[in-house]
């Protein structure tokens, strides 16, 4: 991490501080955020594919609030997303009959 930093869920300075440690944080710009954002959802989605499946719902819901922090970013609030997925789901569908195509003829 380094004096490089990483993108931090809201309380971590107050849990850090309630542990005796005095942490060292800065607000980042809203193009910093958007990148750290997109840096921290690779994070998360690379922790939810190495958890064994004892944890991977707390991973995937890390997953979850990072993708609904860079919509957010993007202007979209949680409603709206969610009526996105919607729609492609009712236009495409979802993944829920296990489909793998591999190719045409």
């Amino acid at each position: 991490m380094g004096s490089y930093g990483k993108l931090v869920r809201d309380r971590i300075p107050e849990i850090i501080a309630a542990e005796g440690r005095e942490p060292i944080t800065y607000v980042a710009s809203p193009g910093e955020y958007h990148r750290r954002l997109r840096e921290k959802l690779t994070e998360e989605v690379a922790e939810f594919l190495s958890a064994d499946d004892a944890v991977a719902l707390g991973e995937l819901a890390d997953v979850l609030e990072v993708v609904h922090a860079l919509a957010m970013s993007l202007g979209i609030d949680s409603v709206a997303l969610e009526e996105m997925r919607q729609t492609k789901e009712r236009e495409r569908g979802g993944f829920t009959r296990r489909i793998v195509w591999t190719g045409n003829r």
